[in-house]
């Protein structure tokens, strides 16, 4: 059967890109591509476009030298890699902006004072750092670990600020006490009280910015402390548990795709099943719907879910 002519055409055009390292708009366009078909190759999936600017073969490994090379196309050596660009490069897939995969978000960087980048490519800005904030990674100026944490959660709307701390901290580069005591020096900083209130509560066993979420609304709620990635002893094997406290045995869990999709169902319920007819445990089931939009109630869940495991409780 023959390809549509379209998809033809498409891989013809394809051919004459680099298909070993990253490259920017202007070389493709150099090779005779339309913006056009620039958009079409990435909506089939034919290349990939992870910032803006700078096209790459979705084969390509995506690990740190292929973002830095990407970065190194757009960033100039004497600016600094900040904020969610920082984290993405860093590892922390959790601390991008909802939705980052269906369009193709601009890069962070901070300029050295008195200058600022205007390229389109990247928002850019200044910012001060002390020694320690700035780190050199293949050739790119980048604020560390600690320091992307922090500004993340001084910048960030609430919920992203959280789960993106709780990313970095997953990444293990700095501790959790680490975290508590660097949000001293920032004092009088702009959005310092929300991070002063995030930081004690970050964890680095959050598997997802959902789950991530989840636990904030469990704070919120002021429920007895909850664990992450609480492990059960099953008939066969260890369970996992999400989020939970085993004292009160109440767990909760976000049934996104990533982890517990349609094809995982089967198998939780029968984990879920076990766990509260054998052990007691009541787990709350948070879907997309109970933590995002007008109708969402995950804190009313919570509070019920561990009302009902006091009663079960022999204490009461």
């Amino acid at each position: 059967m023959s390809l549509p002519q379209l998809l033809v055409d498409l891989l013809e055009a394809r051919s004459r890109l680099p298909h070993h390292r990253p490259f920017l708009t202007a070389e493709a366009l150099g090779t005779g591509l339309t913006y056009r078909q620039l958009r079409q190759l990435v909506a089939e999936g034919l290349l990939s476009h992870p910032i803006r600017g700078v096209y790459a073969m979705p084969q390509l490994t995506d690990d740190l030298e292929l973002r830095l090379a990407m970065l190194r196309l757009v960033v100039p050596s004497e600016c600094v890699v900040t904020d969610r660009t920082a984290a993405w490069l860093w590892g922390a897939e959790y601390a991008l902006a909802p939705n980052d995969h269906l369009q193709t978000p601009q890069v962070s960087v901070f300029s050295p004072p008195g200058h600022r980048l205007r390229n389109g490519l990247v928002d850019s800005g200044e910012r001060r750092f002390a020694p320690g904030d700035v780190v050199a990674l293949g050739g790119l100026l980048v604020t560390s670990p600690l320091r992307t944490a922090c500004d993340l959660g001084r910048l960030l709307h609430r919920d992203q600020a959280f789960a993106a701390m709780d990313a970095l901290a997953a990444l293990r580069h700095f501790s959790l006490m680490e975290l508590q005591l660097e949000v001293r020096r920032f004092r009088r900083y702009r959005g310092v009280v929300q991070l002063r209130s995030l930081a004690p509560k970050v964890h680095w066993g959050a598997q997802s910015g959902p789950e991530s979420i989840v636990r904030l609304r469990w704070h919120d709620e002021a429920l007895p402390a909850p664990e992450c990635q609480v492990e059960v002893e099953g008939p066969d094997s260890s369970y996992f548990l999400d989020i939970g406290n085993r004292e009160h045995r109440v767990a909760a869990e976000y049934d996104g795709v990533e982890f517990h999709g349609a094809d995982r169902a089967a198998h939780d319920a029968r984990r879920r099943a076990w766990m509260t007819e054998q052990l007691g445990w009541v787990i709350v089931v948070i879907r997309k719907e109970n933590l995002f939009g007008r109708r969402q109630d995950v804190h009313l869940l919570l509070r019920a879910g561990y009302d009902e495991a006091r009663r079960r409780s022999p204490r009461g």
